[in-house]
């Protein structure tokens, strides 16, 4: 699969993601509904995961050097441009969400997953748009 078909499937994962939680995830209900709190982790987290597959790609096509780690894949897309220092700051703690929710290294707090639905799931869509504007 050439990677730019790759990019453009995950990143229209990424947009179906936050629509299923906006459509189906009920925030106010995270601390006392256990099936919300788990398809709202487990949604973002394979949104997450997602966003850092389009990072590893394209720093491959573009040859922006090799990312040791998740969190370096989108220091490598800020460094060439392809998203602000803000995003890539936001890439990165989401990345730290989706280890933690992963691999369960501490118990998730449902306020934070609340929190990251009410204030920041517009972060993901905006990182889609900024990948998709360098895309052309």
């Amino acid at each position: 699969m050439h990677e730019s078909h790759l990019i453009a499937k995950r990143l229209a994962f990424v947009t179906d993601c936050v629509a299923e939680i906006r459509t189906l995830g009920k925030p106010a209900a995270l601390t006392e509904d256990k099936v919300q709190q788990r398809f709202v982790e487990h949604t973002l987290q394979i949104a997450v995961q997602a966003m850092i597959d389009v990072a590893f790609a394209i720093a491959s096509e573009h040859n922006l050097g090799e990312p040791a780690e998740n969190r370096q894949a989108f220091d490598r897309l800020a460094e060439a441009g392809w998203i602000t220092r803000e995003q890539r700051d936001l890439c990165r703690r989401m990345v730290s969400f989706r280890n933690i929710v992963l691999h369960r290294y501490l118990q998730v707090d449902p306020r934070i997953v609340q929190q990251i639905v009410e204030r920041h799931l517009g972060d993901l869509p905006g990182f889609v748009r900024a990948i998709r504007s360098r895309l052309g």
